[in-house]
């Protein structure tokens, strides 16, 4: 796992994120940045909702989100926030990755596009994330989460398209998939490896890790954040500051912290472990106000 040189992590801080401050937001939605998130089989919509108003409690200024059809319409009833579009699917729910000339409209206003939250089909995701790659602007970063992480080495040249704007959010045993490997001890390790592989900027772990073998590490987090939807509330956040105007490396930078951040304040009040993450939305903005004031 030697793709790439690996730097001594620098840590992540509030006086380094204050020193490197993001975009200021935009007075209109339009301003703030069109979000596209796409996932959400029938029996996990929760993950992208999760992950779209994390989005928005960043600042993102619209938000699209595209989940199985036969729950899309429970979906826009739950998130009045969000416009929604039915996603192909099988006859257990799972989204095929067909069909996705619907989000055509969509795709050319976006300003980021998140792409993984609740898939649980590996087949259907490859097509889904192919399918994106294809379509989507050539300017437009684009976040692999979840299951399409794990698309990614299956994509062939369609991979190409998304090199060089591309954030990835493996856990330890996408990473593994990733790399090759049958698991991953050395995380920064990894992630300093598949930023080199990919051409993308990374989050895995407690590590950040861009092309060049720039390496970031987190210096705060709760172990409480490990919870059911963490990751996709982490996901959100990501995309929403992209969508800001927050350069890839950037926005997985501020979005660790804000995450990791928002599971301490939680900590403070709820307990170390036992909160959920849907409780994170809510701490987003008020930790980017300490950070920034917006």
């Amino acid at each position: 796992m030697n793709d790439a040189a690996q730097d001594v992590p620098r840590p992540i801080t509030p006086t380094a994120l204050r020193a490197w401050p993001l975009p200021a937001p935009g007075a209109s939605k339009y301003e703030r940045g069109q979000v596209l998130v796409l996932g959400g089989s029938r029996g996990t919509p929760g993950a992208v909702m999760l992950a779209g108003l994390a989005a928005l409690r960043v600042g993102a200024g619209k938000l699209t989100v595209g989940v199985a059809a036969s729950v899309a319409t429970a979906v826009a009833v739950a998130l009045p926030e969000a416009g929604v579009t039915g996603l192909e699917e099988d006859e257990g729910g799972s989204v095929t990755g067909g069909g996705l000339d619907a989000l055509e409209r969509v795709l050319s206003g976006a300003a980021a596009l998140l792409v993984g939250p609740g898939l649980d089909d590996p087949e259907g995701t490859v097509r889904l994330v192919r399918g994106i790659a294809e379509r989507v602007g050539p300017e437009v970063p684009v976040v692999l989460d979840a299951f399409a992480v794990g698309a990614l080495s299956q994509l062939g040249d369609a991979a190409d398209r998304l090199r060089g704007r591309l954030l990835l959010t493996p856990n330890s045993g996408e990473a593994a998939f990733l790399l090759g490997v049958d698991d991953v001890e050395d995380l920064a390790a990894a992630a300093t490896t598949i930023a080199g592989r990919y051409d993308a900027v990374v989050s895995c772990g407690d590590f950040v890790a861009a092309p060049g073998g720039v390496l970031w590490e987190k210096t705060t987090g709760e172990r409480g954040l490990g919870t059911s939807g963490s990751g996709d509330v982490l996901a959100g956040a990501l995309v929403g500051l992209l969508a800001r105007g927050a350069d890839p490396l950037q926005a997985v930078v501020w979005a660790s912290h804000l995450h990791a951040a928002a599971g301490d304040r939680l900590a403070a009040g709820v307990g170390r472990v036992g909160f959920l993450a849907r409780e994170l939305l809510p701490e987003l903005p008020h930790v980017l106000t300490e950070l920034s004031g917006a």
